[in-house]
Parts: structure tokens; C-alpha cells; sequence
């Protein structure tokens, strides 16, 4: 098996060379984006109830109203620009921002800490893993 391995390597030294590049490159993008900007559900609780977090859902409105955080603000991502200044109130405390999949999020929180917030962090997995996780929502 391992002589296999090592014979397909040698043969195909282009794939494998595309293949360990990929490799790298997600491993890198995992770790970047995943660590110090993103919080677990677990951990947004705690930020919630120990320093007071805010939680802002920019899923649209129809979504926000079938379930969503306790306390959570909605501002779609579509009007964040123009209803910025609403959270201003809100730059010295931590912003958790949530979405539908954690994929979105990202380009807010990125918006956010140029807008000079201190502490913004984004919710791993989104309002889908707060659900997978048995977390409760407000339904409005």
C-alpha cells in the first residue's frame, strides 16, 4: 500500500503538488478566520450574561421575526450602512454578530471594527448552529 502511494506521488508529481497547496491554503484560511474573531454559542452566552454583549442579527426581517436571540437587535445587512449610527451606543461593549450561517457575518464584523467598535465577534455557525446546539429563540 505504501509503495502505491509513494509510486502515485512520483508520477503525478503535479497533482500532488495541487493537492498540498489546497491543503495548506485551507488549513491557513481555517485558522485565520476561525480563532480570535469568532466566538461558539457557548461562548457568546457567557459574553451575554457576564459583560453584557450585544447581539446583532443582521438575517432579514421575516427570518429574525420566526426565531431568533433573546435581546438580539436586526438590522439586515442590506441597511447596516444607513442604520449604523444605531449602534453607537453599543461601541464599548462586545457585538456578537449573528447570521443565518456564519458566513455572512464575517464582512459585518469586518465593517463594524472600521467603524471604530472596540469588540466585535462573530457567531460560529450562525443562528443554524444556535439551533443544532438546542439554544433557545424568541419568536416575534
Amino acid at each position: 500500500m505504501i509503495d502505491q502511494l509513494f509510486e502515485f506521488v512520483q508520477n503525478h508529481p503535479l497533482l500532488v503538488g495541487a493537492f498540498l497547496l489546497v491543503l495548506v491554503a485551507w488549513i491557513a484560511y481555517e485558522i485565520r478566520s476561525g480563532g480570535a474573531n469568532g466566538v461558539t454559542t457557548s461562548e457568546a452566552t457567557q459574553l451575554v450574561n457576564r459583560e453584557d454583549a450585544v447581539v446583532l442579527d443582521i438575517r432579514d426581517k421575516n427570518d429574525f421575526k420566526a426565531g431568533h436571540i433573546a435581546g438580539a437587535r436586526n438590522i439586515p445587512q442590506s441597511s447596516l450602512d444607513s442604520r449604523l449610527t444605531e449602534l453607537d451606543k453599543f461601541k464599548d461593549k462586545p457585538i456578537i454578530v449573528a447570521c443565518k450561517h456564519g458566513q455572512s457575518s464575517g464582512t459585518v464584523q469586518a465593517k463594524l471594527a472600521k467603524a471604530g467598535f472596540e469588540r466585535v465577534l462573530k457567531l460560529k455557525g450562525g443562528m443554524t448552529q444556535w439551533q443544532a446546539d438546542g439554544l433557545p429563540l424568541v419568536k416575534k
